[in-house]
């Protein structure tokens, strides 16, 4: 393996770990803050740094085949990526950072069945397999007494949905469009519907602290902007399903610094369930990659 491959597989593990931080930096957040309002200034601040940033690009993005339907798809990724957000970030007051991670993390599941409905795309053993066990995993962690989810873990299930998504639309544009123009749009797109939300529910009222603001920035900053640059940067030396496995495991840093920095329980029943859903992710991962390589061989044997 190549050296840029090497520091590719390194820079993606220091995303996952990023990321993971990102769920407890979340629920610090929402301790002097309302959803919208983290999503709002999370979005704000990652838009004006990507619109710096575009602008670098500027002359790469004036190349696009169409300007406007660069616009328009990174639109519809902001939409996706803002459900995404909203109802994970909504959901997070109702249930812990770990549980919020592991059942986020099942968007990795949920593509392939939206690349069915929509192009009609196979899936395969490996595909039923690990939503199968997703289920399994999610009925360990989240399933009450009376076989009932709470109201956090239901929309957290959601919201993975959301990004399930804002992954789909992502793979098919990024192939048409420049990824910086995309990038800014769908931050753009996101911190408008954040603002408006933020009127709607009237959560106009701020009485932040440090605490808050720290945790805001850190989410603007670090935890999209630099994170969504350097993912791209790593991407282009790392293929697709091996990035995708890397960044499964965002949900175990979630977990290892909720129980170090916020000190919550983890029970046996939790531990079984979170090793499951991480287990479908990758056979997921895995059933995509090879459903990538049959459609390699028969474009060689067409030539």
């Amino acid at each position: 393996m190549s050296d840029e491959k090497w520091l590719a597989i390194g820079g993606l593990i220091l995303v996952t770990v990023i990321w993971g931080g990102g769920f407890v930096a979340s629920d610090m957040a929402l301790e002097s803050m309302k959803p919208f309002q983290i999503m709002m200034v999370r979005f704000l601040v990652a838009s004006v740094l990507m619109g710096m940033f575009g602008l670098g690009n500027r002359k790469k993005a004036e190349q696009a085949t169409k300007r406007t339907g660069a616009i328009k798809a990174g639109i519809l990724m902001g939409i996706a990526l803002f459900m995404g957000f909203s109802l994970q970030t909504i959901g997070l007051q109702y249930t812990t950072p770990s549980k919020n991670a592991f059942l986020t993390a099942l968007n990795v599941v949920i593509v392939p069945f939206i690349a069915f409905l929509i192009l009609k795309k196979k899936i395969g053993i490996k595909g039923i397999v690990g939503a199968i066990l997703s289920v399994v995993g999610v009925a360990l962690l989240s399933l009450n007494g009376n076989l009932t989810l709470s109201l956090g873990d239901g929309l957290t299930l959601i919201c993975a949905v959301g990004f399930a998504f804002q992954i789909f639309l992502t793979s098919e544009f990024v192939k048409i469009y420049p990824a910086s123009v995309l990038n800014m749009v769908q931050m753009i797109t996101a911190f408008v519907l954040s603002a408006a939300s933020l009127v709607i529910f009237g959560e106009m009222e701020f009485q932040v602290t440090t605490k808050g603001w720290l945790s805001v920035l850190y989410l603007g900053i670090i935890s999209t902007t630099v994170c969504y640059l350097l993912q791209t940067a790593c991407q282009k030396y790392v293929d697709e399903t091996k990035a995708a496995i890397v960044l499964s495991m965002e949900s175990v840093f979630g977990t290892i610094f909720s129980i170090i920095i916020l000190h919550e329980v983890i029970t046996l029943r939790m531990v079984i369930g979170c090793i499951i859903i991480l287990i479908a992710v990758i056979i997921s991962n895995l059933s995509e990659a090879e459903g990538e390589a049959k459609n390699e061989e028969i474009q060689c044997d067409n030539l």
